[in-house]
């Protein structure tokens, strides 16, 4: 089997394990340890699809899957991966706030966050594939203004920017493992 279909299985299965971490979103107890390892084990598939890719790279053999099916679970590796990623770090950086006065029920001050992160996430990844790098801060400005009056909060601040910033990052992780699929 080519390095690049085994790559792009990986990267498949890693949309499927972050897929399934996806319904278990704001989940807490013993559900949110399982969304945490599953999307520990999505990241750590895709660093294996990775991997894959830079050896089919370096193979010099010309990828052997259909560019359009490499495009596609780029995006959806980037859009899927995004929110259990996003939280993740959010309860990595609240995990030792003892200042932090949270209801167990909803912790997020800012409200439409996964959605907001999914659409965010997909628009990043489609300006990058449309080579528009520069839509990237279209979607940004779009998303700040949107938040602007609810930033005022101080734990709301933090959160808009560690999920901008994790939601940016994997959208081009996801486009950056699509182009060394492809190229």
């Amino acid at each position: 089997m080519n390095l690049v279909w085994s790559a792009w299985s990986l990267l498949v299965f890693a949309v499927l394990i972050s897929g399934s971490a996806i319904f278990l979103a704001g989940s807490n107890g013993s559900r949110a340890k399982v969304r945490n390892l599953l999307t520990i084990g999505a990241g750590l598939v895709s660093l294996g699809a990775l991997i894959l890719g830079l050896l089919a790279k370096s193979s010099g053999l010309p990828p052997a899957v259909p560019d359009v099916l490499i495009i596609a679970v780029s995006v959806l590796f980037a859009v899927s991966f995004g929110g259990p990623l996003t939280e993740l770090i959010f309860h990595l950086a609240w995990r030792h706030d003892q200042r932090q006065d949270r209801q167990k029920t909803d912790p997020s001050p800012l409200r439409g966050g996964l959605w907001i992160g999914l659409l965010e996430r997909t628009a990043i990844v489609a300006t990058l594939w449309a080579d528009w790098p520069e839509g990237i801060a279209v979607v940004l400005a779009v998303k700040g203004l949107g938040r602007f009056s609810e930033l005022k909060n101080h734990q709301a601040a933090e959160q808009f920017i560690l999920g901008t910033f994790a939601s940016c990052l994997i959208a081009a992780g996801g486009y950056g493992l699509g182009v060394l699929l492809l190229r």
